[in-house]
């Protein structure tokens, strides 16, 4: 990629903003900005990216609330259920190895998200835009 494409630069996105990758729109989300921590703020990241005609959401995990990462509390799945519901991807960029070496259960729930096509946790928007490149 470019060092000068701002999308993969590794510049701080400011704001939302939407990101053609492989030819689907992703909402990608500043780092400032409201948490994902239940299904309200899953609902309006939903409405946003509906809105504005992407298919993918992709929210850094600075932005993910502490509980989702805690299985046990639901969090995680009320999320996830409101973007599959409403057949928005979520992609979750960044490093989560800080929250998976403490949970065997959250790496493996890692891993298997990963092998669907509705929610990923992904290192980097490269790496968005080769899983986009191989699901399309």
């Amino acid at each position: 990629m470019a060092t000068d494409d701002p999308v993969h630069s590794g510049a701080p996105v400011v704001a939302d903003e939407i990101v053609p990758l492989n030819g689907v729109n992703v909402l990608h989300c500043a780092q400032d900005g409201p948490p994902l921590d239940g299904e309200r703020a899953a609902l309006d990241l939903i409405g946003d990216a509906m809105g504005r005609d992407a298919q993918v959401v992709a929210v850094p995990v600075a932005r993910i609330g502490e509980e989702f990462f805690r299985l046990r509390s639901g969090v995680a799945g009320a999320v996830m259920q409101k973007f599959v519901t409403y057949q928005v991807r979520l992609a979750v960029v960044g490093d989560v190895t800080r929250h998976t070496d403490g949970s065997t259960a959250l790496r493996d729930f890692v891993h298997e998200t990963n092998q669907g096509r509705h929610i990923w946790f992904l290192p980097d928007l490269d790496s968005l835009d080769e899983k986009l490149r191989a699901t399309g």
